[in-house]
Formats: structure tokens, sequence, C-alpha cells
């Protein structure tokens, strides 16, 4: 008997290939590869380029303008929806491949799907060196695509036809597998893409790659609830696993039965809402005073969906209760086994709903709910006088800035953020009200990512307001998408802080004896260094020339109906605002918790010296959990 075949290119093959690709979870079918982005050169305009052109609807195509933006739109967008469809992503071979390490490790990093489709070299070698090739001496089969196979979670070289078959398959279950998902890249030599040849039917045909929801094994379900019902005081750590697992119902069920309060990672804030009682909101470095102290004198730490990095823990020095043990629900063996915990691998919703029933009955003492409801109603005021103002005419301060949007976004709206001192301020003080309106990209924590990223999250949710707040550190490095946004007609809403330099780091640098230095956007002083005048830079007239509308709000009193006419913008639409520096919560200290950045152990000058000491005697208070 023949089997049926097409003749194809291998581009056109992988094209018609990924548009028949699904997948199921809870009953719901979805398309899985929804639309590529590209960039096309002299790599993949004759193969990729040719066969999206040829596809049509098939295969819906995106135009950018930086490769390493275009991944982080894509990433945005697989997270939004849950990792249950992602985006492509094409290139030309050399500068444009190694363009998308930056987002290939960004979502890797965060557990977040992307399909790479670098070009490559020729595989037939017909002349070497060709253009943009790396030449090794001592390996003639490198390319600057093996850049990609350390930060991709499945990395394959299609140098002949038939093995795109095998390797397709296999980047689909990697896409759709929440335990091992990340980057996915198959470097498509240029000679190759461009190749016919007699693909069977069967590749074509609809094919539904089924995301699993595992639950516990029954003995170590057994054994965390025991550990549960002994505590005195249980800490939940909600990370983004319970986001990705639309587990937020099921979160919400266990503390509200057993009392439980509930932290939360960056990428777990939001899966309780702020108003909700067992929310005490986000831990670590960055949290909460509430969240800190509790975690602090927690005896039981049961870690859903986390990965617990060294801001979550306070590098090592956050659980420090002694005999403090953990219970850790996740996907992965890899996170589950973290702080010699008893793992729980499972999928969020379902080990919660198990845990909830092993629990059934249970509840921490009421003096123990007490003391955390209290704590949230103080910090809750220290929020609100953050977030107020007095003085109209003034330059509002960077919490003063949420505090305003927070008086205007609604439930829909959706905040996107990854990188400068906006995060902390964030993780701290930001009001979650609905799902996934909270989309801090912190686990890579990559400047620049805000912009495409926003783009991204509207193209998911195409009637959710979507804003990305960026600094003008973050600005500067990728303010490229804004064209595509306006080609597009993507109504997203830049919120544009200009502090005129990079404050974040600038203070770490003077908490670490650094003295500010090189964080300015200043011009040299007469001794050489950065301490001039401020730069003449005009970001606000650089959005306008990119298509943007602009609103400049001279002082606070006039940014909440500025926020409001962005908002209700149907074209992308940039509100820029200068702020001032001030302490995020007055009376308050700015961090909660330490954060383990290593300070120069000889120097000279005074500032350095003392920060050793402080180093040495945070340090001290470090463990292992073992």
């Amino acid at each position: 008997m023949t089997t049926p075949t097409r003749r194809l290119t291998v581009a056109q093959a992988l094209v018609a290939f990924l548009a028949r690709q699904y997948s199921e979870r809870d009953g719901r079918r979805r398309r899985l590869v929804t639309a590529c982005w590209g960039i096309f050169g002299h790599g993949n305009v004759a193969g990729i380029g040719q066969a999206l052109l040829e596809s049509g609807d098939a295969m819906p195509f995106h135009q950018g303008r930086n490769e390493q933006a275009m991944v982080h739109a894509a990433v945005g967008y697989a997270r939004q929806r849950d990792r249950l469809s992602v985006h492509a992503v094409t290139t030309s071979i050399g500068p444009g491949a190694t363009n998308l390490v930056t987002g290939a490790a960004l979502a890797t990093v965060n557990r977040l799907p992307v399909l790479l489709l670098p070009g490559d070299t020729f595989a037939t070698r017909p002349a070497d060196p060709v253009l943009q090739q790396l030449e090794h001496p001592g390996a003639g089969d490198i390319s600057v695509n093996d850049c990609l196979r350390p930060v991709s979670r499945y990395f394959d070289r299609i140098t002949r036809p038939e093995a795109l078959i095998p390797a397709a398959l296999q980047a689909m279950r990697v896409l759709t597998d929440p335990a091992e998902t990340g980057a996915v890249t198959l470097a498509l030599p240029q000679d190759v893409q461009a190749e016919g040849f007699d693909w069977p039917e069967e590749f074509f045909a609809d094919r539904v790659w089924h995301v699993r929801r595992p639950a516990p094994a029954p003995d170590a379900l057994a054994e965390a609830a025991a550990a549960v019902r002994a505590a005195r005081r249980p800490l939940i750590v909600a990370g983004g696993g319970v986001v990705h697992s639309e587990a937020e119902a099921a979160l919400a069920r266990l503390a509200e039965t057993t009392g439980i309060p509930v932290a939360a990672t960056q990428a777990g804030k939001g899966a309780l809402p702020h108003h909700h009682p067992r929310d005490v909101g986000g831990i670590g470095h960055t949290g909460t005073a509430v969240a800190d102290e509790l975690a602090r004198a927690a005896d039981l730490v049961i870690g859903v969906g986390t990965r617990y990095s060294d801001f979550t823990t306070a590098s090592g020095t956050l659980f420090a209760a002694p005999g403090v043990r953990f219970v850790n629900l996740n996907i992965t063996s890899f996170d589950a086994h973290k702080l010699a915990a008893l793992p729980l691998v499972a999928d969020a919703r379902t080990g919660l709903d198990a845990l909830s029933a092993a629990l059934d009955g249970h509840r921490v003492d009421e003096a123990y709910e007490q003391e955390y409801a209290k704590g949230k109603a103080a910090w809750d005021e220290a929020v609100t006088r953050a977030f107020t103002w007095t003085d109209r005419a003034a330059r509002p301060t960077q919490a003063q800035v949420l505090g305003a949007l927070d008086r205007v976004v609604g439930p829909s709206d959706v905040i996107v953020n990854a990188a400068g001192s906006l995060p902390g301020d964030l993780h701290k003080l930001w009001r979650p009200r609905g799902r996934r309106d909270y989309h801090l990209e912190y686990g890579y924590s990559c400047m620049g990512y805000e912009i495409p990223a926003a783009i991204g999250v509207r193209m998911a949710s195409p009637d959710r307001p979507v804003w990305a707040l960026v600094g003008d550190g973050t600005y500067l490095m990728m303010p490229t998408e804004l064209v595509t946004a306006v080609q597009e007609g993507i109504p997203v809403k830049v919120v544009l802080l200009q502090n005129h330099g990079y404050a974040s780091i600038g203070g770490l640098s003077a908490s670490v004896g650094a003295e500010r230095f090189g964080t300015a956007y200043r011009f040299r002083g007469p001794d050489g260094t950065y301490t001039g005048e401020p730069l003449p830079v005009d970001l606000a007239a650089n959005a306008a020339s990119l298509g943007l509308d602009v609103l400049r709000p001279a002082c606070v009193g006039e940014l909440e109906d500025a926020l409001a006419e962005a908002r209700a913008a149907t074209r992308p639409t940039c509100v820029y605002v200068e702020t001032e520096t001030a302490d995020t919560v007055p009376g308050a200290p700015p961090a909660q918790a330490w954060w383990d950045v290593p300070v120069a152990e000889t120097a000279s000058r005074p500032a350095a010296v003392a920060a050793r000491e402080e180093y040495e005697r945070q340090v001290a208070a470090r463990r292992r959990h073992l």
C-alpha cells in the first residue's frame, strides 16, 4: 500500500505542520502555535518567509523590529494564555539569530514556551564561509545558533529534510509539557529550508497535545497533611505555578478552610486578590512587612508552584525559625525537592484540591489568624499613605504614580513590568484585583521586556487594557516595538517614568558602598564623573516620533486625569511622568528582608567599608535548609 505524500519544501512543511497542532487541558482544545513573528534576511526570506507567504491565513504573521523584542512579545502572549498557546519567532542567520539569546534565556528561566526558528548557515557548505558565518577552526559544524543550546529546553538543527519530522514532534512535546517547557529552538539551514521533499500526509493531520494534571502520590500527600496539621504557624508561598495551572480558586479554598495565610512571589502575586483576608502580599526582599514577619516565624512553609529564588528566600535568611520544615507542591521534581522539602510532585490545582480534602476539618489557631489580620491591616494603611499626596502641584514619587494608577484601573486591566525599581514597589504595594492582571517578569528581570511583552499580552487578551510600566533606563533599551503597536493598532498604554538614570541600581550601588557610580544619566562634572546636569533627552518626543499619542502631566494633580485618558484611548498612548525620588513607604525601611549582593572585602573609601560591615552582619544569618 502506497503512503500518500505531499511535495513541499522543509519550510512549507514546517508551517503546515504547526498550523495543525493543538493543546488540550480540562477538555478545552486550543490552537497551539497561533502566529509567527519575523524579521527576514538571507537566512530565512526564501525559506520560512516564502512558506509564511504561501500559507496565507493558516499561519498569521507579525512584523517585528528587534529579534529579542519579538521573543518578549511571544513570551508575554504565552504567559497570558496560561502556556497553552504560543507564538513562533523566525530570524535570519548571524546577528538576527544571536539576538534571540536573551529572549530565549528569559523564556526558559521563567518556564514559558516559545518556538524559535532561526536561519542557519548552509548544511551543504557550497562556499565556506558564507555571509555572517562564524568560523571555528576546530569544529566545522558549529554556528552562532549553538549559543542557543544552553538557554533552550530543546534544540535541534535540521540538516536533512526527513529530520524535521522527529524534531518537530519533540518540539511540540516540550512546548506543551508544563514540567519541561521553555524556549524550543529548531535551527534551519537556509539551503535545507528551501529543499523539496515528499512528506507523508499523516504529518499534517490534526494533532492534539494533552496537558495533564498529575496528582500527588498518596503517601506523600498523607505525610504533607500530617505536617500541616502539626504546624502552629504554617505559611503558604504561592508562585507562578498557581497561576499557570489556573489554580487560584483551589488556593483560595485551601486558605479559607484552614485559615493559613498566603504570601506571593512576583510570579504568584495576584493568585489571591489583595482584598482576600488570607492574602498577606509579596514575600522576600521586596515583600510586605506582614508577609516577611510571618515567614521569619513560620514552622512550616508550603510552597506552591515556586522555584524559591534568592529574592523569595532573602538569600537564605528569611525562613529563620528553628526546625522550620518545607512542603513543596510543584509540577517539576527539580523544584519540589528544593530546601530539603517534602516533595508533592503534581499539578498545582490537582495538588491543592487533594491537600484541601486531606485537611478537612483542620484550621489554624484563631490567635494566629488575628495576628496576621492585624499585620495585613497595618500594611494596607502604609500602602494608602504611600499612594496619597497633599501637594497637587508637586512632582509625584514613583509610589504616588502607582497610587494614581491604582485609582484608575479596573479588574480587567493588566500591568506589565520587569526591571528597575518598579518591581520592588509593585511587589510591595500593588493591589491586584483580577486574574492575570499582574504580569511581572522577574525570573530574568530583563530591561526592555515591558513594551513588547505588553503587545503580546494584549494580543492574548484583546478586550483588556494593558499597561507597560517603564523607567527611562528600560525604555532606552528597547522602545522599538512601539512601531509594531502603531502598525498593528494595538492600544497598549505606556507609563514612562523619567528619573534620569538607573534608579534601582543607583540605590543598590549606594547600599553596597559603590556610591551610585555610573548609574546617573548626566553630563560629566569637573572631576570627570557623571555628576553634571541631567541629559537633555526628551523621551516623550521620542515616543511621539514613533507614532504614539503622548500625554505630559506636569504635576501630581494632573496625573490621574492623564492616566484615565490613556485608559480610554483606542490608540497606543504614552503617559510621560517626571518623578521625584523618595522612600516608597514613608517611615518604613526600603526593604523588609535582605538580599545578598557581595560587598568589597577590602576598600579605602568609607562607604564601602561601612557597607562591608553591614554585609558581614547580614550574611551571618544565612542558613542552609538540610
